[in-house]
């Protein structure tokens, strides 16, 4: 029975054969693997997320190691986690939680919270009061060009970091939209209610897969919002 659980974010060609190489070498080291999740691929390299159970967890250095052996391939981060994340499940359950929420309020709190779980972040923040007024639906209550925090999850900076952290996005229509940022941070606007949700951790990038899965759940909150706001 498998002891360790392990995530392995591989860098390799874009090029026939090169996964199928990546998997032999895992095999080299009686590692099985029960999910490969494509997390970005662009420029002739993909970006690719094994899901990998091995006999023991003193075999990582030499998985690392024998995938590396592969031409072109090098793995960006690799983390030994007591379940597998499924990417397709953990969705559909954050989008069923929000669901279920009977206030605005509750939704900002929930959002967060999801977010936080979902992306294993570090923590998670909505922010209201961004973006041009014309735009705003109604039901966050702030007033126009002035930017505050609504909810937080996890470890998050202090308020006047996330509110700037917001402000910066909002002026960046490439990040806004998922296709670029920092490695340690993902946002989703919320257009109908002038508001920016924020995903951050540390030493393990977002990658754009993630990036449009945050955007897509931030879609489907700014939709409850107006539902439950009446507006």
């Amino acid at each position: 029975m498998a002891t360790a659980h392990v995530l392995v974010r591989v860098w390799l060609p874009d090029r026939p054969g090169a996964l199928g190489q990546v998997a032999s070498r895992i095999g080299s080291v009686r590692g099985d693997i029960v999910g490969v999740d494509v997390l970005e691929c662009d420029g002739g390299v993909a970006i690719d997320e094994f899901a990998v159970n091995l006999a023991d967890q003193d075999l990582v250095p030499m998985l690392v190691r024998e995938i590396e052996e592969v031409d072109g391939a090098s793995v960006e981060e690799v983390r030994v986690v007591n379940h597998f994340p499924d990417p397709r499940l953990d969705a559909l359950e954050s989008a069923t939680r929000l669901c279920q929420v009977g206030s605005v309020k509750e939704l900002h709190e929930a959002l967060v919270e999801q977010v936080r779980k979902e992306f294993l972040a570090e923590w998670a923040a909505l922010i209201v009061g961004i973006g041009p007024e014309e735009e705003h639906v109604g039901g966050n209550g702030a007033d126009s060009g002035t930017a505050s925090v609504a909810a937080t999850a996890g470890e998050a900076p202090g308020a006047d970091h996330i509110e700037a952290l917001a402000l910066g996005v909002a002026a960046s229509p490439l990040v806004a939209s998922g296709a670029a940022g920092p490695e340690d941070l993902a946002a989703a606007p919320l257009v109908h209610h002038r508001a920016v949700l924020l995903a951050s951790r540390s030493g393990y990038a977002m990658r754009e897969r993630e990036r449009g899965q945050l955007i897509a759940l931030g879609r489907i909150a700014d939709r409850l919002w107006t539902l439950l706001s009446g507006t």
